[in-house]
């Protein structure tokens, strides 16, 4: 680079310079990438870059991709970030905020897809499977319903509730309701815990026991309460057994 003296007092300061995707050298561009090796050939960088478009002064775009990436603990903590704290990232703002966050939730409900068309849960991994993506990395807590016909086909998964679920115990009424107005045979509840760890809680225990007397009264099975971390899950229901006298 040639520098010439006085250039900047002439010409003012030299603008942020914004390295984008198509300025990478050949080969090294995410998109001709995918479009010669196929979507799959990209690393997870490459990919988020994509959606990025421009890098930053210092860092072209997909390093900006891969900052971002370690920052958030990767796609999970991508999903889970929410749009404000996203934007405020060096590099990013409102619309790549955007992009991101809405190629994620297209990605979510993609992998929802099979599990929804009347899906038969015959057991606690079935149920967590349904849930797990949706619920695991929410940064509140939630309270779902999946009701269930006789066939134990999903009939619908309600969200009961938002907020701190063990600070106020929901109405039983609030959880039946639902499942009373769709006729449904069975139900399983569950909640995620925010922190990622989804060890039950005494509150946990203690509304499990609450909906399994509701239920019986109401005729409507309940068939487990799942707790939902991120990426794994407890079931209520075996830990009870566990701790049952024999």
């Amino acid at each position: 680079m040639i520098c010439l003296p006085g250039l900047n007092m002439i010409w003012g300061p030299m603008p942020d310079y914004h390295l984008r995707i198509k300025e990478l050298p050949s080969g090294e561009q995410p998109r001709e990438r995918l479009r010669d090796q196929g979507a799959d050939a990209l690393t997870d960088a490459e990919l988020l870059a994509i959606l990025l478009r421009v890098g930053v002064p210092g860092a072209n775009v997909v390093r900006l991709a891969q900052q971002l990436l370690h920052e958030y603990g990767g796609w999970p903590g991508l999903l889970r970030v929410g749009y404000t704290d996203l934007c405020q990232q060096h590099g990013v703002g409102n619309a790549k905020a955007a992009t991101v966050k809405a190629a994620l939730e297209i990605g979510r409900r993609l992998t929802l897809i099979h599990f929804e068309a009347r899906q038969r849960i015959t057991s606690p991994d079935d149920a967590a499977r349904l849930l797990l993506l949706a619920m695991g990395y929410l940064a509140q807590e939630e309270l779902r319903v999946i009701c269930l016909d006789t066939k134990l086909q999903v009939q619908k998964i309600h969200t009961v509730y938002v907020g701190n679920i063990n600070s106020i115990i929901p109405r039983m009424a609030e959880i039946f309701r639902e499942p009373i107005r769709l006729n449904s045979h069975s139900i399983i509840v569950a909640h995620n815990h925010p922190s990622g760890d989804p060890t039950p809680s005494p509150e946990d225990i203690e509304m499990t026991g609450q909906m399994m007397d509701a239920g019986e009264l109401l005729g409507i099975d309940v068939l487990d309460h799942l707790v939902i971390g991120q990426g794994n899950f407890r079931s209520i229901f075996r830990i009870m057994d566990r701790h049952r006298p024999a």
